[in-house]
């Protein structure tokens, strides 16, 4: 068994011969499996207005892959809070844990998700929560989460004079509804550490910012009654085949999909066949390269060989793997060997 908890995060993908609905079904598809096979955690991603991801309310699907699976815990990764009113929020959480009791994670970013007219459209009002009272959105969801379960003043939720004291998220209850902070730079390794956070750290967006990242915030951690010491997630974008060439193969998909991205000129997912087909202009070859050395990409060894590296290095608790192959049995297999790699125990069906 390897030294850290090892987890799948989903985008729900969108190819260019797929659709948004069959992105989503397939989303279920890796869950399932991902149940059977013994991972801890599922967590779905939250994106808007674009052609390439259809995960647009992960509260919504998680609740459906929750009553679709046994044992793995289901969450978000995560919920982009500037958007949200953080009762709503709690209350949404709330909902799921009560329906689905020790299986929920709430991850919270403060990225907006898609565009600035788009993080427009979101809203009933004017504007947006502005990014800089995301710790304090934050702190009133913990507040609320808390008053679910009865807590109140010194021991959590509202304090006796805070002007919220008595308004309640339902339902009321004693399941818990653990909270992380989502991040890729040093923002949200400051708030998580100072509200005392499980930080994830989006390491398939930003890999070269690791090393600042955690070291700010376990510099900077502060213990809470939620946490005793610092607890760090790694979120990062891992593909496993049973040879490095079939690897390179089916990571090429992605890593011309992140090409484009950085030019802005990415669409739907391309197939198999439209990557190898793909040619890179000279401007493009560099950037393919920076992409494609991003990835824990390779046969087991060389995949459990990267993340342990990882874990070692900047102290990771667990790891979050993101596999985005358009090949639904090819994604699969990739998890289904990161699993045995990791000395996974297959989950017994109930």
């Amino acid at each position: 068994m390897t030294g850290f908890v090892l987890n799948g995060l989903d985008q729900s993908a969108i190819t260019t011969n797929g659709t948004a609905k069959q992105a989503v079904e397939e989303t279920v598809c890796v869950a399932q499996t991902l149940d059977g096979l013994g991972y801890h955690r599922f967590w779905l991603a939250e994106h808007h207005n674009t052609s390439a991801f259809a995960g647009a309310a992960p509260e919504i699907l998680i609740g459906h892959i929750a009553a679709q699976t046994q044992h793995i815990r289901v969450g978000s990764g995560g919920i982009m809070l500037p958007h949200y009113s953080p009762m709503k929020v709690a209350e949404q959480f709330r909902m799921l844990a009560s329906l689905h009791a020790g299986r929920i994670d709430l991850g919270l970013g403060r990225a907006p998700g898609g565009d600035a007219r788009t993080a427009a459209a979101l809203q009933a009002g004017p504007q947006a929560w502005p990014v800089e009272v995301f710790p304090q959105q934050v702190e009133m969801l913990v507040q609320f989460l808390e008053d679910a379960n009865g807590l109140s003043g010194d021991s959590g939720g509202f304090p006796d004079d805070h002007p919220y004291q008595g308004i309640h998220a339902q339902p009321m209850g004693q399941e818990q509804v653990p909270v992380f902070i989502l991040g890729s730079g040093g923002d949200g390794a400051v708030h998580a550490a100072q509200m005392g956070l499980p930080y994830v750290y989006a390491h398939f967006i930003n890999p070269e910012n690791v090393g600042e990242a955690t070291k700010l915030y376990k510099d900077l951690f502060r213990p809470s009654r939620h946490l005793a010491a610092p607890k760090l997630i790694l979120a990062t974008s891992v593909l496993v085949a049973d040879s490095e060439e079939e690897a390179a193969y089916l990571a090429r998909p992605r890593n011309m999909w992140a090409t484009q991205l950085m030019q802005n000129k990415a669409g739907r997912f391309p197939s198999l066949q439209e990557a190898q087909d793909w040619q890179p202009a000279a401007a493009e070859s560099g950037l393919f390269e920076v992409v494609s050395g991003r990835s824990a990409t390779g046969t087991p060894e060389q995949v459990m060989t990267r993340l342990d590296g990882l874990v070692r290095d900047y102290g990771f608790d667990e790891v979050i793997a993101l596999t985005l192959i358009p090949d639904l049995a090819a994604r699969m297999t990739s998890y289904r060997l990161l699993a045995q790699a990791a000395g996974l125990a297959p989950a017994k069906a109930a």
